[in-house]
């Protein structure tokens, strides 16, 4: 059949679980488009599409972020400066971020990937 997959993975070239969903793609032959949070950051809409996708901003959130400042102040900040404040920083993003359309998922999900048709 025709591959409607329109893949996105968000990641940084560091990040080992964006490593991994990198090759799963390509060991399936689907295209995909990386973006490098280090250099590009992701917008505020498709943030948003994928938070309501995936169950919120705190499933957007790596729990073991190295930056454990910029951690904390999110998880104590009031729920509507949550968005900005991750946004600003982006480094707290839990990798990586795959889209397909309106499909989305945060961190390396291959049982999820594996319906994507």
């Amino acid at each position: 059949g025709v591959n409607k997959m329109n893949i996105q993975i968000f990641g940084t070239k560091k990040c080992n679980e964006t490593k991994k969903a990198q090759r799963y793609f390509k060991e399936r032959g689907l295209k995909f488009q990386f973006i490098d949070l280090a250099e590009k950051e992701i917008s505020k809409g498709e943030f948003r599409s994928v938070s309501q996708v995936v169950g919120g901003l705190q499933a957007m959130i790596n729990p073991n972020c190295k930056d454990k400042d910029a951690l904390a102040l999110i998880q104590y900040i009031a729920e509507e400066d949550k968005e900005e404040k991750i946004l600003a920083n982006q480094q707290v993003l839990m990798t990586p971020i795959v889209r397909n359309g309106k499909l989305a998922t945060v961190g390396y999900a291959p049982t999820v990937w594996k319906e994507w048709k």
